[in-house]
């Protein structure tokens, strides 16, 4: 049976996202398609992502920035366009690490 360190309180979260490296890899492991998100109304993916990293654009589409990406899949699951984003693991090595702290 493995022990687990107990969680620290007295760290705050920037601190605790300080620790974390992002590998950024030339293959992007979230694509979206913007013309699909054009007939989207609801914009799930932009409330839900925790990096904040989709930003709607003025002709209806998204921007979308995978650098700084948590690899949670929160996008991926709370979207209802069939195609409008594409999610896979990052290549090995690349991706986000998250360091001891």
């Amino acid at each position: 049976m493995t022990r687990r360190s107990p969680v620290r309180t007295d760290v705050s979260l920037t601190d605790r996202l300080a620790t974390v490296e992002f590998r950024v890899g030339p293959r992007a492991h979230i694509v979206v398609d913007s013309a699909v998100c054009r007939g989207c109304s609801t914009r799930e993916c932009v409330t839900a992502c925790p990096a904040d990293l989709f930003a709607p654009t003025s002709d209806g589409g998204i921007l979308f920035n995978y650098e700084q990406c948590f690899e949670c899949g929160t996008c991926y699951q709370v979207c209802n366009r069939e195609g409008a984003i594409s999610w896979s693991y990052p290549d090995g090595g690349d991706g986000v690490v998250f360091h001891a702290g």
